[in-house]
């Protein structure tokens, strides 16, 4: 019996041994964050972006327009940052710029930076964002590029002030739920009185990210919606509804700072709209949406953070012939004359025609929180498509680093090459019904010179898929 003493305590120092090895490998730390902003509303009367049919530039502001970071470090020391901005959208070579400038300064891959705009039709002209829609002379094209530089610089310089302020916190997440979005597709906006039902699909979900610290008290909130921040088309600078939102809710909680990021809108319109009045209610309903969240238990996720990058390939049809191109040249209204022209003007010299776009997807998981985050103007079929793979809970952005031209559905990009006007967008300004989201107009209003390919739904599906998959997400997992 005695003999058995040894081996008994020598079998109990091994299991301690073990439990403490065991405990040492899964104890990390918490989660930490910081969080800055920086406005970006204009010195001066500049171009606004998002109507063609503005004539003339800004007169005044109704809101500050605001760049806002928010960055995430996990328990292991890996970060992320979501960067929200209150313009319409940014091109690929000012994206490109600033997250390789991130990647400098701060070690940030293409994984680890989200940057997110609005879409408020309120905001300033981007360098190489839908130029060819503004009558752009001279001296605005100059104070373009002055802006467009400037807003680098501030990006950049704000990402580095929230790595200062990086603070131990909780996080946690949740879906609201907002009811202000109209598909503008299957709903005739001028008779929308008249209708009794509403038709086509929508996501009402309303993402929220709480960030506090360790006492409880909230130091930001991410929160998001797909719809379009068109409500107001005037000449004063505005972030919509989404500014009208961040303000109410940081009046709500005024230690803390409000970032929106926009989601799969591109034929979600905030109906009715075009009064001041209408982008303060959808604001404060936006906002006690989320505050709705808030005030309930929210799913608290652990620090750990998983993050993956891709760009694919999404192809492109043929483009027109010269002679059907010189033929649109005509029969166009101006603006779209001079993107017409653009792509024309490219055969005549020559130049070979891009037949595919590199499409960016991101792919983050915030502890047990998936967000799949989409460049373009995503149509909310994806949003749909993507909470099917991977879970209701799920957050899809859209608007995502790279604004290149709208991501129509597959059913979309069809009605536009049939030319159907049952479920085209209605245009007030032209006062007609148009195949907007999948036509060829608006895709060269971007620069590019053909439509999406059939495939595109394929393309980027598959991507989001193995995007996820490197982030160590499967479909099943949130099934």
């Amino acid at each position: 019996m005695k003999s058995l003493v040894p081996i008994l305590i020598l079998s109990c120092l091994l299991c301690i041994n073990r439990q403490v090895s065991v405990a040492g490998v899964n104890d990390i730390g918490s989660w930490k964050a910081g969080v800055a902003r920086v406005a970006i509303t204009p010195d001066g009367p500049m171009w606004m972006a998002g109507y063609a049919n503005r004539d003339h530039a800004a007169e005044g502001k109704l809101q500050e327009l605001w760049a806002k970071a928010l960055v995430l470090q996990d328990g292991n020391g890996k970060q992320c940052v979501l960067i929200t901005l209150d313009v319409c959208g940014i091109p690929k070579d000012l994206s490109d710029r600033i997250r390789d400038q991130l990647k400098i300064k701060n070690n940030l891959s293409r994984a680890q930076v989200n940057i997110n705009c609005s879409h408020t039709h309120s905001g300033p002209v981007i360098q190489n964002a839908l130029s060819f829609i503004y009558p752009l002379d001279d001296e605005q094209a100059e104070k373009v590029k002055r802006y467009t530089a400037k807003l680098e610089t501030q990006i950049i310089t704000l990402v580095g002030n929230a790595f200062k302020s990086l603070v131990p916190v909780d996080v946690f997440t949740e879906n609201g739920l907002a009811r202000f979005q109209v598909n503008r597709r299957n709903n005739n906006e001028p008779y929308l009185l008249l209708q009794k039902e509403l038709r086509g699909p929508n996501d009402y979900a309303v993402p929220v990210i709480k960030v506090a610290d360790k006492s409880g008290n909230i130091l930001a909130i991410a929160f998001g919606y797909a719809c379009h921040n068109t409500v107001l088309n005037g000449y004063q600078w505005s972030g919509d509804y989404a500014g009208f939102a961040q303000t109410e809710l940081e009046k709500m909680y005024p230690d803390a700072t409000a970032l929106f990021f926009q989601g799969a809108g591109a034929d979600q319109n905030p109906l009715p709209r075009r009064t001041v009045p209408l982008a303060k209610q959808y604001g404060k309903e936006l906002a006690y949406a989320v505050e709705k969240v808030l005030s309930e238990p929210m799913l608290k996720q652990s620090p750990n953070l998983a993050m993956a990058y891709t760009e694919v390939q999404l192809p492109l049809n043929a483009p027109p012939s010269r002679e059907e191109l010189e033929t649109m040249v005509k029969n166009s209204v101006p603006y779209k004359q001079q993107s017409v022209s653009y792509i024309l003007n490219k055969m005549k010299k020559g130049e070979k025609l891009i037949s595919s776009y590199p499409y960016p997807v991101l792919v983050w998981k915030l502890g047990d929180q998936l967000v799949v985050a989409l460049g373009g103007e995503v149509v909310v079929h994806y949003s749909i498509e993507i909470k099917k793979m991977f879970g209701p809970q799920t957050f899809v952005m859209g608007y995502s680093n790279d604004v290149m031209a709208y991501i129509p559905s597959v059913t979309i990009l069809r009605e536009s090459n049939d030319k159907t006007d049952g479920y085209a967008f209605y245009d007030p300004v032209n006062k007609a019904s148009i195949a907007y989201e999948g036509g060829l107009d608006t895709q060269m209003l971007f620069g590019l010179p053909a439509t999406w390919a059939s495939s595109i739904e394929t393309v980027i599906f598959s991507g989001v898929q193995n995007t996820a998959k490197k982030a160590g997400v499967s479909l099943m997992e949130y099934k």
